[in-house]
């Protein structure tokens, strides 16, 4: 459930902007803010199948935009291979590059 959780959240990071203002604020209380599905339903005055339904629509939209983008795998790909640069890397100087390539993403 975790790695679920957090692969919705490295979307969600990624292609909130394709999103639509109520699909970004029911994500975020979900996900982010750990709010309950009837915690939701209560603040937009709505059923709980209601906010559970635009939830699940929403994960499916940020796995097609995935399937279409690549964001995430490319992103996933970068912070493996500099994983791997780095524990070659003895240099301090190249390091702190590296650490400053990490932080841009």
């Amino acid at each position: 459930m975790l790695e679920k959780t957090n692969r919705v959240n490295f979307l969600f990071d990624f292609y909130q902007a394709l999103l639509t203002p109520k699909q970004r604020n029911y994500m975020e209380l979900y996900y982010l803010e750990d709010y309950s599905l009837g915690e939701i339903s209560e603040l937009f005055h709505v059923s709980r199948q209601a906010v559970y339904d635009n939830i699940k629509r929403t994960e499916a939209m940020l796995e097609s935009y995935e399937e279409k983008l690549h964001l995430y795998e490319k992103f996933d790909q970068r912070l493996s291979i500099i994983a791997e640069v780095e524990s070659f890397i003895t240099d301090k100087n190249t390091l702190d590059l590296i650490k400053q390539l990490k932080e841009l993403d």
